[in-house]
């Protein structure tokens, strides 16, 4: 198993942040991590594009005119994603994703195990009938360990009915793995990215500069951030 850095001691430490230019024309701007700061450079190259945070990724959850955007990074196994979901994502819900303010998206980093694979690819399926965002929360509402069986097929399976899925499509895209070509182009977009661990995070703002947040922060830390950017 790949060990996923802002799992280790996220809960004790306060990760690093960083902020930095980012461009929506591609070739515009890169950026290289040096420890745990970020810093923008030129890129004569095209190496990077804001297509690494929008690609592959889940639909938009809040308002489509909310001026920033939250992406997040992660893996449906992982211990602090899943501590995340429960003890800060509530708040960020509640103050800025239904004021309009904030709008979400979810990208994998599939680091843990098969069964994390196999969660994502279910979401994906589960978004044909426009019910990604249950499923996401079923999936964390139903975690039980990493590799501990909680994402077996069968349970993956289960959950879609009870988020009112029935039909047999469903089943098929299960089997057909329909959408792991999506979780790996995530995947390979957070390696471009230099992502090792999971939670991690990229808030936009308006003028499309970017905050990068490492590991499952307070609510404290998302906060102070979406405040600065919202004046």
């Amino acid at each position: 198993m790949k060990i996923h850095g802002p799992s280790i001691g996220i809960g004790v430490a306060i990760g690093a942040i960083a902020i930095f230019g980012l461009f929506l024309t591609i070739g515009a701007g890169f950026f290289n991590s040096a420890g745990n700061n970020i810093k923008t450079q030129n890129n004569d190259n095209g190496k990077f594009q804001m297509s690494l945070l929008s690609d592959n990724a889940s639909p938009p959850l809040g308002s489509k005119d909310a001026p920033i955007i939250m992406v997040e990074f992660g893996d449906y196994q992982c211990f602090y994603c899943n501590k995340f979901y429960h003890t800060t994502e509530p708040d960020i819900m509640k103050n800025y994703v239904d004021t309009g303010k904030v709008k979400l998206i979810f990208k994998d980093l599939t680091i843990i195990g098969q069964d994390s694979v196999n969660a994502a690819n279910a979401a994906h399926c589960a978004q044909e009938k426009g019910k990604f965002w249950e499923y996401h929360d079923m999936l964390y509402n139903n975690w039980a360990g990493e590799n501990t069986g909680w994402a077996s097929s069968k349970n993956l399976l289960a959950f879609a009915t009870q988020v009112n899925i029935t039909d047999s499509d469903f089943n098929s895209c299960m089997s057909d793995a329909r959408y792991v070509s999506v979780v790996k182009g995530s995947v390979s977009d957070a390696q471009t990215l230099g992502l090792t661990g999971t939670p991690d995070f990229f808030i936009i703002a308006p003028d499309n500069s970017v905050t990068k947040i490492v590991g499952a922060q307070p609510f404290q830390v998302f906060d102070e951030i979406f405040k600065k950017l919202a004046k």
